[in-house]
């Protein structure tokens, strides 16, 4: 278990960072996913 603690911490985060979406890779529920961020992003702006 402790092997598996230390493998967590050495992983690489981030936060707001950009990721590039790639439409050729997504599957179904990258595309959800984008629709549901983009439809949150026209609320957030208030149209």
């Amino acid at each position: 278990m402790a092997n598996l603690n230390k493998q967590q911490e050495e992983l690489p985060t981030a936060s707001a960072e950009d990721v590039e979406f790639s439409e050729e890779m997504a599957d179904s529920d990258d595309r959800e996913a984008a629709e549901r961020a983009a439809q949150a992003d026209r609320r957030a702006e208030g149209d």
